[in-house]
């Protein structure tokens, strides 16, 4: 049965704000970057949990509404990260072990689609697994 709940969709769009923050790191965000996210969210997001939006649409879908309307804004990619950032200090309990580990999957291949990862995006996902290390329980 498919669920609705607000902080799970807070939580999809907040992912499509990190995913932004990488691939707008050094400026650009390239076609293939966003096709990439598109091709994850379809074979790898869609199955993992049960919940929809309030139009009835699986809320792994956020990711790509809010990536593309904060390239279209050219929104700063810092701010995008510190707004993740945030919000995962606030809800630790929603990124599991399985969901830290997709996230950090997903973060990479979308920094590799375009010639590499290059030092913007390194640093930036840097942050993220280190956050990620430092909120895991042990």
């Amino acid at each position: 049965m498919k669920h609705i709940d607000p902080v799970q969709n807070l939580f999809y769009q907040k992912l499509g704000e990190l995913f932004y923050a990488i691939a707008a790191a050094d400026k650009v965000v390239r076609e293939e970057e966003f096709k990439m996210l598109k091709d994850l969210v379809l074979s790898r997001w869609i199955d993992i949990d049960d919940y929809i939006d309030s139009f009835g649409t699986d809320s792994a879908y956020q990711m790509e509404i809010v990536f593309e309307w904060f390239d279209y804004e050219g929104v700063d990619a810092q701010e995008c990260y510190e707004s993740f950032r945030e919000f995962m200090l606030e809800h630790q309990e929603l990124f599991t072990e399985k969901r830290k580990k997709l996230i950090l999957e997903t973060a990479s291949k979308i920094a590799r689609v375009f010639s590499g990862i290059n030092k913007s995006e390194l640093v930036i996902l840097s942050k993220l697994d280190a956050l990620f290390k430092k909120t895991s329980k042990n």
